[in-house]
């Protein structure tokens, strides 16, 4: 596909003709405004506005559609990538090294037996691990989380002792001798 065939075509990165020159017209206006768009200069002919090729940036930034995992699920999930990725190659060794009838065949089963049991150690120990932290901090996502009121309830019966001990200390400093009120 030629110059002239991929400013026509929609979608490859280059701007057709028309929009080009339109774009050129009016910088702060159009499809291409507001985005970092490098300009190539061809020549000094007379149709120098309409040969100039822009292109669309390589990639947009756009928002994460889900949270990123936290650190000891993610640390835990990419234990059990790797560890099942071993496995795997271990099980094609022992395949190929079966067909080809070599000694090797023997000790890579063994070995594949005991990391498919390691795997599942892994996949296991991700589930847990993201059990366990969502126990610990509690879904804050939902606003009737049963986390959150566990909370709130901790918290009111921690300001509830407060208030008791502040009380005791308030009736000894008067020096009642455990009185609660004076003649």
């Amino acid at each position: 596909m030629g110059t002239a065939e991929r400013r026509a075509a929609s979608g490859d990165g280059a701007a057709t003709p028309e929009l080009a020159a339109r774009s050129a017209r009016t910088p702060d206006r159009g499809l291409l405004a507001g985005v970092g768009v490098a300009v190539e200069e061809r020549g000094l002919s007379p149709r120098a506005e309409e040969e100039r090729v822009y292109y669309r940036p390589l990639w947009i930034e756009e928002p994460a559609r889900r949270r990123r995992l936290p650190d000891p699920v993610r640390t835990a999930a990419v234990r059990a990538v790797l560890i099942i990725a071993v496995t795997l190659l271990q099980a094609m060794v022992a395949f190929l090294c079966t067909l080809a009838g070599s000694w090797l065949a023997f000790p890579m089963v063994l070995s594949s037996v005991a990391s498919t049991i390691a795997a599942t150690w892994g996949v296991l120990d991700v589930w847990v691990t993201r059990q366990v932290w969502k126990q610990r901090n509690g879904v804050v996502s939902t606003p009737s989380s049963t986390a959150r009121s566990l909370r709130r309830e901790r918290r009111r019966a921690r300001r509830e002792a407060r208030a008791a001990v502040r009380t005791q200390e308030r009736i000894r400093r008067r020096g009642g001798a455990g009185q609660l009120s004076h003649p």
